[in-house]
């Protein structure tokens, strides 16, 4: 049976950094597309449909960004940024503009592919069928993680990979606190790798999309010192 290879769009405009890390990610078992401007990306990603992003945020005219926003309004493909800029501002406005993880350069190329089969895999594996989180009679929060779907009463609420990884993993442990640390190793999957400004970006994203009052949260509620609660309602 033919193994077919997963499609990444790299979105790279320094053609020094973009040809060599495009013959890299080959070599890792990825079918590579190269987009050289943000506008070009999301053309590419309407007709194309990759499985995964890489994207630098300097971009020119439409940065990094703008692009992972465009996207995000119509697609939960993971999306991971490659990024000179390691200020913790730069790297908290492209979780906020729906990044999943974040790389600052220079980095490895094992770096990167380790992040990117992990995000691949939260797809993967065995879930439980239906866990009402929210009871509310007029719009109940159900998750169904097999269907990979979260509704508010019909209304079928569009999460990103990492946003619904993390709702499984609070509600698999729900009435529990789960640290940053172990979020991360369960969510992300790289540990000590990671940074727990991905947890903390990942819990205001998913608050906004799931509380009855993302400003007064009462389902994902936050234990200072400790971490993350999910308690149903």
């Amino acid at each position: 049976m033919e193994v077919v290879a997963p499609r990444l769009l790299l979105v790279e405009d320094d053609d020094h950094i973009r040809l060599p890390l495009r013959w890299a990610l080959e070599d890792e078992g990825y079918d590579v597309a190269e987009a050289a401007s943000g506008e070009d990306a999301c053309a590419q990603v309407a007709v194309a449909a990759p499985d995964l992003m890489l994207v630098d945020l300097m971009l020119g005219a439409m940065d990094g960004f703008q692009v992972i926003r465009e996207v995000r309004r119509s697609h939960d493909l993971p999306i991971v940024v490659v990024s000179a800029r390691a200020d913790t501002h730069d790297i908290v406005a492209a979780l906020e503009a729906g990044a999943d993880d974040y790389v600052t350069k220079p980095f490895q190329v094992k770096e990167v592919t380790a992040r990117l089969r992990a995000l691949r895999r939260r797809a993967a594996g065995d879930r439980p069928t239906e866990l009402v989180l929210d009871a509310d009679p007029a719009a109940p929060l159900v998750l169904r993680p097999e269907r990979g779907t979260v509704h508010r009463g019909e209304e079928q609420l569009p999460l990103t990979l990492t946003e619904f990884r993390l709702l499984c993993e609070l509600a698999a442990s729900a009435g529990r606190v789960l640290s940053r640390q172990i979020l991360l190793e369960r969510v992300w999957e790289h540990g000590f790798f990671g940074d727990e400004r991905l947890v903390d970006v990942h819990v205001r994203r998913l608050r906004t999309k799931v509380e009855r009052d993302p400003g007064a949260p009462t389902l994902v509620v936050t234990v200072r010192g400790l971490g993350y609660r999910l308690d149903r309602q």
